[in-house]
């Protein structure tokens, strides 16, 4: 049964998708079986229920079909050494004994996805494929490869588990945070490719992406509902997702957020955000990283306008940002907020220091042109333009970058 049956599943059945899988994958160990497993249920169910009608439990039926689907293909592959499967066969244990801090079966899919020993963009492809539910055409063109590049990729990712003994659970709770941090590192890095897409010929905005980006992260924040930095990640992605259709223009143009029409963005999402930041605000508990960040989206989208913006806040929320993460990006950041409140001159002075680090970073040199243009140095601004546009993969960006550069006289 080819494994892209998992097409004809809708966005709906996503996270009964990533419950199956977490079950098979807990009873028998093997993400392989539990994939094929997964995707013959759902292929049964697309097949069966149109003309069968939807059980009462479609949950439950999907979980019992699979199982039947792991154990005839370990029945057809009984020349083999599967000891340890059959055993799983004749004594499944629906309530097995906690192996971490908490016990989930997708929980434990989302961490072995997410396990340090792989690299980050075999993370990125697992929790896709495993948690997510997405086909491989669909992640290969999500990150701007060949199918069958994405395919090898996602094998040699769950050989590496198996080969490396990898264990199916939730880490001890002494190694819960760090390990939690990885796991929203990946959910960061789907959401931002999303959110930016960078290929030339793709979307701009990737809104599957950001969707499914978040979709996992309520997942993740409804298992580990009083931890910070989950609660800060969500946040943050639903005050920049709210901004979406502001984003580009209806000639396909980025549009930046002192430009953008604050009336279309979305109310409920950036209610939701905002609540989230206050709760944790209210916690006492010292922030994180990605909750600094989604504090200071939520000072910018609390302004009715840009003119309105509490730069003060946003450059103190930036200076404590740099303390938690001390990147050349987040200085960057940084210094455009320092921008509005010390001016175009104090804040290129900070940005020419990061040269040296970030020369081959199209926004370093877009943040510089438009503070050069400020200065009225147009011959500089329109320079740094060229060097922006050159390393510009997002065409929206692109776009909009050349029509600053055209508008210096």
């Amino acid at each position: 049964m080819p494994l892209e049956v998992r097409a004809e599943i809708t966005r709906a059945h996503h996270e009964e998708w990533a419950r199956v899988v977490a079950s098979l994958a807990r009873r028998f160990g093997d993400l392989d079986l539990a994939e094929d497993a997964a995707a013959e249920a759902f292929a049964t169910a697309v097949e069966r229920w149109p003309t069968e009608g939807t059980p009462p439990n479609p949950g439950a039926w999907l979980t019992t079909t699979a199982n039947r689907k792991a154990i005839d293909r370990i029945r057809r592959e009984s020349k083999r050494d599967h000891k340890h499967r059959e055993a799983a066969m004749a004594h499944d244990d629906s309530r097995p004994e906690p192996l971490g801090a908490i016990d989930d079966d997708r929980l434990r899919l989302v961490f072995t996805c997410c396990h340090p020993a792989l690299a980050m963009e075999a993370r990125v492809a697992l929790t896709l494929r495993m948690v997510g539910g997405l086909t491989v055409p669909e992640i290969a063109r999500a990150f701007l490869v060949q199918e069958s590049a994405m395919a090898r990729r996602l094998t040699r990712a769950k050989a590496k588990i198996a080969v490396a003994r990898i264990p199916y659970r939730v880490p001890a709770a002494a190694d819960l945070p760090a390990r939690v941090s990885g796991v929203l590192g990946v959910l960061f890095l789907v959401f931002n490719e999303g959110y930016l897409a960078t290929g030339p010929d793709t979307d701009p905005v990737r809104h599957d992406l950001t969707a499914e980006a978040i979709r996992l992260t309520r997942m993740v924040r409804d298992l580990l509902p009083e931890d910070g930095e989950v609660a800060g990640l969500l946040a943050l992605m639903l005050l920049t997702e709210a901004r979406r259709t502001a984003r580009v223009s209806a000639t396909g143009e980025l549009v930046p957020l002192d430009e953008q029409d604050r009336g279309a963005w979305d109310v409920a999402l950036v209610a939701e955000g905002h609540r989230l930041v206050r709760e944790r605000l209210d916690s006492g508990v010292a922030p994180g990283r990605y909750q600094v960040m989604a504090a200071i989206s939520a000072v910018h989208t609390s302004a009715r306008d840009m003119r309105d913006t509490d730069w003060s806040q946003v450059v103190a929320l930036h200076d404590q940002l740099v303390r938690l993460d001390p990147s050349p990006i987040i200085a960057l950041n940084r210094a455009i907020a320092l921008a509005e409140l010390d001016g175009p001159d104090v804040a290129l002075a900070t940005v020419d220091r990061l040269r040296e680090v970030l020369g081959g970073y199209h926004a370093y040199h877009a943040t510089r042109a438009d503070l050069l243009r400020r200065l009225g140095r147009s011959e500089e601004s329109r320079s740094a333009y060229e060097q922006a546009i050159e390393l510009a993969g997002n065409t929206a960006e692109t776009a909009y970058l050349k029509r600053r550069r055209d508008q210096l006289a």
